[in-house]
């Protein structure tokens, strides 16, 4: 793990202001601390929380998969990951970036992205401490729905892209599909007195609940993206956007137009909110490969 002041010599030319040396990373000031981003923070800096989402949370094959599709080989690019918790995406990926930084709110998540490969960076994402168009590769893996304002952060991560660059986003509720109504709306919720029963991924306790519930801003009923976020925020800024929905068990096959079919608590909730199962506007997700234009 570097120094903070050799990591602060690492970011320098890309840096519009030098970051605060902490033990392992570099801190920028986050001057508007929202209720949202403070729980993403406490959520994330938790150890053993952020350990689970490091070791269950896209390690998959089909995540493995579509996300080697979408962005080429990593080998000499400078990568910069948004929202990185823990590190996740480089730990499914591997490569041999010739700069990986990792961008997040929650420390105890930095550290483990750090041993990752990550250069470890605590920032607001709606206001970056980099200059703008150094990175050939910008990702933000479940990150806006964790964010307040999902184009903020988006503009933010576009202005970081060089001509020719890609920016990525995956795993961001697709609001179609998970805008819930009536009994499928009520079953949503008491989803929750479930899963905290039968102790289901992160609802192993009460407090585990509400901490993981309060840090997924916009993952629920009424809330998620839309492909008018993606085009109306990237388009004006000179990307040419693609979009793929598509349900978590599909691969590389997903930039193909596959999206595949969802669990059947999924299909039932769209069923009952009369909606069609099948279409792509309820698949689970919606991924978005951005190429900045030369």
């Amino acid at each position: 793990m570097m120094t903070a002041t050799r990591l602060q010599e690492t970011l320098a030319p890309y840096l519009t202001a030098p970051g605060q040396e902490k033990d392992g990373y570099l801190a920028f000031p986050i001057t508007h601390p929202t209720e949202g981003l403070r729980a993403n923070a406490h959520y994330f800096d938790h150890p053993e929380w952020a350990e689970e989402y490091l070791i269950y949370c896209h390690r998959s094959e089909p995540f493995k998969s579509r996300w080697q599709a979408a962005t080429g080989d990593w080998t000499d690019k400078v990568v910069v990951d948004i929202g990185c918790g823990p590190g996740n995406i480089f730990a499914t990926l591997q490569g041999k970036p010739k700069l990986l930084i990792g961008v997040d709110v929650a420390p105890g998540s930095l550290a483990f992205a750090a041993q990752q490969g990550y250069v470890p960076v605590l920032a607001d994402a709606t206001a970056l401490p980099f200059t703008s168009g150094f990175a050939d590769l910008v990702t933000l893996n479940a990150t806006l729905h964790h964010c307040d304002d999902m184009q903020a952060v988006l503009a933010e991560a576009a202005r970081l892209v060089k001509p020719g660059g890609l920016l990525i986003t995956d795993h961001d509720p697709q609001l179609s599909a998970w805008n819930y109504k009536g009994m499928a709306k009520l079953l949503w919720n008491a989803r929750l007195w479930y899963y905290n029963w039968i102790g289901h991924s992160f609802h192993k306790s009460n407090v585990q609940q509400e901490a993981a519930l309060a840090s997924e801003i916009h993952h629920k009923p009424g809330h998620g993206v839309t492909p008018e976020l993606f085009q109306q925020t990237l388009e004006p800024a000179g990307f040419r956007v693609n979009l793929y929905p598509h349900n978590h068990e599909v691969g590389a096959e997903a930039l193909q137009g596959v999206h595949g079919k969802a669990e059947l608590k999924y299909r039932l909730g769209n069923l009952l909110s009369a909606r069609n199962p099948d279409a792509k506007t309820s698949a689970l997700s919606l991924m978005c490969v951005a190429q900045k234009r030369a």
